[in-house]
């Protein structure tokens, strides 16, 4: 292996400012050939098979890999360029090849078993038990008991969706940063806060152009949408964002998405069958909570009967209101934002301009760490002088109540130009507890956001809608960082059911709602003042506002989703535009124009491992929502309950079913009243 190849260090931080698309490759190359022998070395030998010959050096090679592999599919993410995109692409194929050549490999599967069966395997501490039960079942989900040619066709299958799930995702980057609108006229800005005037004229002098610019990055689609009195405008902003990576659009058919959706669904149905499912989400439940197909669809059917009348009747409400009040005879899916924000203003005297001084970002960040300390008893200290791949981004070190660092984030906030829109928490390096636990590799996160960056006048002000959003990555950051299991594959996120996986992040959102934690940071940037007791009661007062449109929405996402999935047929194809326009007249309450593309851009489910899955969210806010109501009955800041939250749920990651460390929190199973509660639909 090449020495000065910063990608191949053993230990320490990644160097993010000496990582070249040039070092990829031949790091990758370097690993994969090492990974290979040392798997045919134990493979060869004639030693006994038992856990630490066998599952241990399986972590060891597989964290090594992850140490090069994480900052390099990091970068692709936030700083992206063509010699990046390449360099990953090829790197990439090779990745996934060596996964599918090792999932297949019948003499590591049948050493993995061998391990299984020894007496004193059920001796083993329940994650490394648990370890080796995943491994078992992923060698199967790999098509480890497929013959000739299903098992090199399945191999080719994964192969080429990992590359179709690249390309989906670099297509709706690309349609992004392609469309913009100068704006050189104030007066083409009406109503729109100078909040956002600001980004819109950031983005200009990014771009070199005088006045201001629209982009489709989510701060100025925002800002348009909820608060441009241009109606025209409004148009072509909603036009252009959805119908990115389409055959519709401004940009028609130049980044178009719609052979990649149809080729990405057969090729996962046709690998789901080989594997002996039925379908894609048969399949997919392999690792998830949900017992059947049949579970997920009744549990979506049931919450969309009861959330789609509530959301008809807030329509309904709101389209007198934008026809009496704002002359909008006929309100369309780009009035909907905007309408809302005027509606919402006149029924609670609020809106989200009155409270972004109050949300400082930085205040944010302190509030944050301030409630993490009070509740799990640790602490996060910037750590000055870390190599990053942007200067905006800063890094933390935890600490315990011992004064030890045991973790690290990265936090990158701000949205610019060649970084994908939304928000993630990534794993950089996990927890990994060596020679008997003497040695521990400190675990590392990734968290990611878009936010409007700061202006020369103003500090970041973030939304409150932003607030949670950042609570719900860091929740993620929270149980990868708090892992206290010793092994990779099962520790943190890893190895948690796909539909359990969001309860630690939906967790972290309630606190955004109480008093006692804004208390810690909700101050207005310019005199210190604490968020009024007044606009926090506005505040609660309209937290449930079209709580009903909001569900119907995730509910058109999860079933649209399950159900692509689930009814693919070959001789039919995808039917992906048909099968939404479906869900659209079962939940949805608003129908957008015909030309709308939306499956184009849902990187979630074409790019982002929720294919099948989206219903997750709604799964997981059903035990998110009962956790945290221990809290309110205990108080929100309670040690106690901190304590128990943090070893029954955070700190034994994927080491065991999440029904269990539910039970074992909560002292019963889940009770979907309180997902119900949450969104003020109960009654």
């Amino acid at each position: 292996m090449t020495p000065d190849n910063p990608l191949l260090a053993e230990t320490g931080l990644p160097r993010f400012s000496a990582i070249r698309p040039e070092h990829v490759e031949p790091a990758v190359d370097a690993l994969l050939a090492d990974y290979r022998a040392r798997i045919d070395a134990l493979l060869a030998s004639n030693a006994t098979r038992d856990f630490a010959s066998v599952l241990l050096l399986g972590e060891e090679l597989e964290d090594r890999l992850n140490r090069a592999w994480a900052p390099v599919s990091h970068l692709h993410g936030v700083a992206d360029s063509e010699e990046l995109r390449k360099a990953y692409a090829t790197a990439q194929e090779k990745i996934v090849e060596h996964a599918s050549e090792l999932g297949q490999n019948r003499e590591l599967y049948a050493a993995v078993n061998a391990v299984a069966g020894r007496a004193e395997t059920a001796g083993l501490p329940r994650a490394a038990r648990t370890l080796i039960e995943h491994e078992l079942r992923d060698f199967k989900l790999s098509g480890v008991a497929l013959e000739e040619p299903a098992r090199t066709r399945f191999r080719e299958i994964a192969n080429e969706l990992a590359r179709l799930s690249t390309e989906f995702e670099e297509a709706v980057l690309d349609a992004t940063d392609a469309w913009s609108e100068p704006i050189a006229s104030e007066a083409g800005l009406a109503g729109i806060p100078e909040s956002g005037r600001a980004v819109l004229r950031a983005y200009a002098q990014e771009k070199g152009v005088d006045g201001w610019l629209v982009t489709l990055k989510q701060p100025s689609v925002q800002a348009v949408l909820t608060y441009a009195d241009d109606r025209a405008l409004r148009e072509r902003v909603y036009r252009a964002y959805q119908t990115r990576a389409s055959d519709q659009g401004p940009n028609a058919g130049e980044f178009d998405n719609s052979a990649r959706i149809e080729k990405i669904l057969a090729l996962r149905h046709e690998a789901a069958q080989l594997l002996g499912f039925r379908d894609a989400a048969e399949e997919s439940l392999a690792t998830k909570m949900a017992p059947s197909p049949d579970a997920v669809l009744a549990f979506l059917d049931d919450l969309a009967a009861r959330a789609r009348p509530v959301a008809q009747r807030e329509l309904d409400e709101l389209r007198a209101f934008a026809a009496d009040e704002l002359g909008l005879s006929d309100l369309q899916p780009w009035d909907v934002g905007y309408a809302a924000e005027k509606l919402r203003e006149k029924k609670y005297a609020l809106n989200e301009e009155e409270l972004k001084p109050y949300f400082a970002a930085d205040a944010v960040i302190a509030g944050l760490f301030a409630i993490t300390e009070r509740v799990f008893g640790i602490a996060l200290r910037q750590r000055e002088g870390v190599d990053t791949w942007h200067p905006d981004v800063r890094y933390y070190d935890l600490v315990d109540a011992d004064g030890r660092v045991f973790a690290g984030a990265y936090l990158d906030l701000y949205a610019r130009s060649g970084k994908r829109g939304g928000a993630w928490m990534d794993v950089c390096i996990n927890r990994f507890a060596r020679d008997g636990g003497r040695e521990v590799q400190a675990p590392v996160a990734f968290l990611t956001c878009n936010f409007a960056p700061a202006t020369a006048t103003t500090p970041s002000l973030l939304t409150h809608d932003d607030v949670l959003t950042l609570f719900h990555e860091f929740g993620h950051g929270l149980h990868h960082l708090l892992t206290e299991v010793d092994y990779p594959g099962v520790g943190g996120i890893n190895g948690v059911e796909w539909d359990a996986v969001e309860l630690p992040s939906q967790f972290m959102e309630n606190f955004g709602w109480q008093r006692e934690a804004l208390d810690l940071f909700a101050r207005h940037w310019q005199t210190g003042e604490r968020l009024p007791d007044e606009l926090f009661a506005r505040m609660q007062a309209a937290r449930h506002f079209h709580a009903g449109l909001f569900l119907v929405r995730q509910l058109e996402f999860g079933l649209f989703d399950f159900r692509l999935h689930r009814e693919y047929d070959p001789a039919r194809g995808a039917r992906a535009l048909a099968i939404l326009d479906e869900v659209r007249d079962e939940v949805a309450v608003i129908k957008p124009p015909a030309w709308q593309r939306f499956p184009h851009a849902f990187t979630h489910i074409f790019a982002g491992g929720y294919g099948a899955g989206y219903y997750s969210y709604l799964w997981a806010e059903v035990l998110s929502a009962d956790a945290f109501e221990r809290f309110e009955q205990a108080g929100v800041f309670d040690r106690a309950t901190g304590e128990a939250y943090r070893q029954a749920i955070l700190a034994v990651g994927g080491s065991r079913p999440a029904l269990e460390s539910f039970v074992e929190f909560r002292g019963r199973e889940p009770r979907p009243e309180a997902l119900l509660r949450s969104y003020g639909l109960a009654a």
